[in-house]
């Protein structure tokens, strides 16, 4: 398996870290809470709402990497490499991303949120 696939692999499971990190930052969360758990999550406030709504953000980001992963390894003539780096490297922008969310780093999140959208879209330019 490619790093770039590892890559696919790892964006599935982070927001589940940022919906762990939202859960029980703040010692709040327990049975009671898991019979409703988006009702709890939308009532946090400060960290843990920044880690709800990283985890929202993985969420949405995430068909878009796979599928930019999966078409750029089965179409066109994009090396092996180039596609395994600029997966690696969205990776890196989502971990930055979701370390910006959780400081409260509003200005740097939303640069380093469009420089993963840039190498999504890179990702689609290699296999063209």
């Amino acid at each position: 398996m490619t790093a770039a696939f590892w890559c696919v692999l790892i964006a599935i499971f982070l927001p589940y870290v940022c919906t762990w990190i939202a859960k029980f930052s703040g010692g709040k969360f327990g049975p009671r809470q898991n019979h409703d758990p988006r009702a709890f999550l939308d009532g946090l406030q400060g960290f843990a709402k920044r880690a709800d709504y990283a985890q929202r953000n993985s969420f949405e980001v995430f068909p878009a990497f796979a599928a930019a992963v999966i078409i750029a390894s089965n179409v066109g003539n994009a090396q092996p490499v180039t596609i395994d780096v600029l997966a690696v490297m969205f990776i890196t922008t989502r971990l930055l991303y979701i370390i910006c969310y959780l400081a409260d780093w509003a200005a740097l999140r939303s640069i380093v949120w469009f420089a993963g959208l840039a190498l999504i879209t890179a990702l689609f330019v290699v296999s063209a």
